[in-house]
């Protein structure tokens, strides 16, 4: 190569110069187009090539150790594939089953056993584990004895805790999650798994700068981890840093993943990316190499394809996962939508997420509609949570609005420390925070906590909680204040409880655009009408009116916006 650069002449005026990219990528995309030929001396010539260029990356040293052993060099195979474990990836644990059958094939079968049997300890739950355990069975019968059959090892206890945090992630308690992440992180502080997860978590709880620091950590010590990588080119999309996100999107697109983890892992951030080509083309590769693809598969495929303008395509994938998850409305959601979609101008067809759940908008809809049902919901579908609790940090201020309506209905230990942490941020509408301390309030808050409002931190005790409210709510406060101290004495418990109701469900139908007070006692003698009707007393719009001292119209106009919203009022007998 230093020869040939050393050649080159300089380009006379005039032509124009077409810079050649030499690294690793360029070296690799020759090796695949070699092997699609069956060159396979000029393809291990590349792969030489791209690890020369990238010496520690564990792709590159697989893709070499592979046309290695496809060569019959099984020696030389397996010396790259134990420098892979030994210095590049320790925990590519698939390199012990590829090492077992470079020595079955050199007839060294005890030797192929025992990488088996290595195999089957340190990846259980493998890709490659029934091929093993088939492969073990085949080598003891060449024996002529029993086969051997790996040691069950009792789990330590950092893989303990680090699966416990896991399933703390994957049910959404991030605060959890973090909690006990960084007490493993303490005691083992080059536990990368772990590190990817806390910034994970970090990021759900809105700590963008810690995630990002974290994540950092990790690509120092191992520049090849995939899942920090990923992760940074998320970070750096939602931080709107162009440069270093078309920077890793670059250096992505060129890996292909041998684990099924990594493959999912790469696909499916492809497609948060908004790379929809790229992450079609690897998903397609995981259909063929999973044995029993599930409907989230198929709705992997049909978002790229969809997102690829592929409608077709992505309705054929969308019916595949309706037959094999009948009982979910996740396929026939966007089925329903298909036809619609598919005949909008271009600009306008919506970008489906890639997570296998309804769109957020739709899942708000539903629960509002079911607010005794959410607890219960929420439980039984953690990506519920973790889409509210990324809602309340990431989108706009109407979203967050309607996502601490639904906290205050979920209502548990979770929702309390996700409040607590937004009331510090310094960036957040002062509004939403006064309107975070409502619905701690309504939580029956017992401890003060931390808030910054108006530029300042403050201490709320809980006494002090509706002293914060915003201003619109107070206004709201007073309605139903004023409303009930003119019923007093007129009316009975029941209706006055109704009272209580009524307004309730209003303000949750329109939490998200509450109409501004202008005169209290306008909406409260509408209230009071509204009661009066529901219960088959008898009073006019005018007397009702005259008590609360105020317009017969300011009273008939406020009667209708609330006919409107609150589907309990629409009975019998109310005009």
């Amino acid at each position: 190569m230093k020869k040939q650069c050393a050649d080159v002449k300089k380009p006379s005026k005039g032509h124009k110069v077409v810079q050649l990219r030499l690294d690793a990528g360029f070296f690799f995309e020759r090796a695949v187009r070699s092997l699609d030929r069956h060159r396979y001396d000029q393809a291990l010539k590349y792969f030489r090539l791209a690890v020369e260029k990238e010496p520690d990356n564990p792709v590159n040293l697989c893709n070499l150790a592979g046309i290695l052993s496809e060569m019959g060099r099984f020696e030389e195979s397996n010396e790259i594939l134990e420098k892979i474990l030994s210095h590049a990836d320790p925990e590519l644990y698939e390199c012990w089953f590829y090492m077992a059958n470079n020595a079955a094939n050199l007839e060294d079968f005890e030797r192929a056993e025992d990488y088996l049997i290595r195999y089957l300890e340190v990846a259980p739950k493998g890709e490659f584990v029934s091929e093993a355990e088939e492969m073990l069975d085949m080598l003891a019968y060449e024996q002529g004895r029993s086969p051997r059959r790996p040691k069950v090892k009792p789990k330590q206890d950092w893989l303990i805790q680090h699966d416990e945090a896991s399933n703390c992630l994957e049910s959404g308690q991030f605060f959890l999650a973090a909690e006990i992440l960084e007490e493993l992180i303490k005691k083992y502080p080059n536990f990368y798994p772990g590190k990817n997860n806390l910034a994970l978590a970090y990021y759900y709880m809105g700590d963008v700068k810690k995630a990002t620091e974290l994540i950092q950590q990790v690509l120092e010590a191992d520049p090849h981890n995939l899942h920090a990588l990923c992760n940074l080119a998320i970070l750096f999309q939602h931080q709107r840093d162009r440069e270093n996100r078309e920077r890793l999107v670059t250096l992505l697109k060129k890996w292909v993943p041998l684990q099924l983890e990594h493959m999912y892992k790469l696909a499916i951030t492809l497609g948060i990316l908004g790379e929809h080509q790229a992450a079609l083309w690897l998903f397609r590769k995981l259909l063929k190499r999973e044995e029993r693809p599930d409907s989230s598969l198929y709705h992997y495929l049909a978002a790229a394809a969809f997102n690829n303008k592929r409608f077709q395509l992505a309705q054929s994938y969308w019916r595949i996962a309706q037959e094999l998850d009948p009982e979910s409305d996740i396929p026939s959601f966007y089925l329903s939508r298909m036809d619609r979609w598919s005949n909008l101008y271009p600009s306008s067809v919506p970008t489906v997420s890639y997570h296998y759940q309804l769109p957020f908008e739709e899942q708000l809809m539903q629960l509002t509609q079911h607010q005794h049902l959410v607890p219960e919901l929420v439980q039984q579908n953690p990506l519920l949570r973790s889409s509210f609790f990324w809602a309340l940090n990431h989108g706009d201020k109407e979203t967050k609005l309607q996502v601490l309506q639904v906290f205050e209905w979920i209502a548990d230990r979770e929702v309390e420390q996700v409040l607590r942490c937004f009331l510090m941020k310094q960036n957040e509408d002062d509004d939403l925070k006064r309107f975070a301390l409502h619905v701690l309030s309504q939580m029956g808050m017992k401890d003060s906590c931390c808030a910054i409002l108006d530029g300042q931190e403050r201490m709320i005790r809980p006494n002090e909680l509706t002293e914060q409210l915003p201003e619109c709510i107070k206004q709201w406060e007073k309605v139903l204040e004023c409303c009930l101290k003119k019923m007093d004495g007129d009316y009975d418990l029941i209706q006055m409880n109704d009272v209580q109701i009524i307004w309730k469900e209003f303000l949750q139908e329109n939490q998200a655009d509450l109409p501004k007070i202008r005169k209290v006692e306008g909406w409260a003698a509408a209230l009071e009408y509204i009661v009066a009707r529901l219960h088959g007393i008898s009073l006019s719009l005018k007397c009702v009116a005259g008590k609360h001292h105020v317009s017969s119209s300011t009273v008939g106009r406020h009667v209708r916006v609330l006919k409107k919203v609150c589907p309990s009022i629409h009975k019998p007998g109310i005009k």
